[in-house]
């Protein structure tokens, strides 16, 4: 009995040796590159932005091809998990037929929440790239630290700031536009109380 565990414990830890060599070698992206995908991501955000959704857009990619992309769909399906990273993570979990993305990296343009924080871990997904930092509801440092917590079985490699501004800009746009809708509604409800 002893033993056969020392088997197994040994063996987790030889494919955690390799996993490790791997992802070092294998996830490497130039700015260049960082930028494209970053920009796949925006490109998902506006989709959301179309269907007056939050702005988020998100991609998988694994030996260079996207694999899984999303953005917010929760008001447009009515479901509150439908955050750009779970939508991105469940297409990636279909095109490798596989629960665990071990050698993908998740490019968002917004930082994740603690609810997609925890779906990142789970998924295994061991690097995230994200645009601007989420000061409200950020998972990944801006107001709790999921992704890097060492207290968790799964850590995440972290890196913030590509195409800052644009990720930035899209939310923002998407804030004040809804500030000012709010704001014409409330003018045009007063108006027809004084008719």
């Amino acid at each position: 009995m002893c033993l056969s565990l020392f088997c197994i414990a040994r063996s987790e830890v030889l494919d955690f040796l390799f996993i490790c060599l791997w992802y070092n070698n294998s996830m490497e992206y130039s700015q260049e590159e960082k930028e494209f995908f970053m920009a796949e991501a925006l490109k998902e955000a506006k989709k959301s932005l179309d269907k007056d959704e939050i702005p988020i857009g998100c991609v998988i990619v694994k030996d260079g091809v996207i694999i899984g992309r999303g953005h917010n769909a929760r008001e447009e399906q009515q479901q509150a998990i439908l955050h750009a990273e779970i939508m991105a993570i469940q297409e990636a979990n279909r095109t490798l037929k596989n629960w665990r993305l071990l050698d993908c990296t998740l490019f968002v343009t917004i930082e994740p929440c603690v609810m997609c924080s925890g779906a990142i871990g789970l998924a295994r997904i061991p690097q995230v790239i994200y645009g601007a930092n989420n000061q409200k509801f950020g998972g990944a440092g801006s107001l709790y630290n999921i992704l890097t917590d060492s207290r968790l079985n799964h850590r995440v490699t972290l890196e913030t700031g590509v195409l800052a501004q644009d990720c930035a800009a899209i939310m923002q746009d998407f804030f004040r536009q809804g500030r000012e809708k709010k704001k014409n509604s409330r003018q045009t409800d007063l108006l027809q109380q004084d008719s």
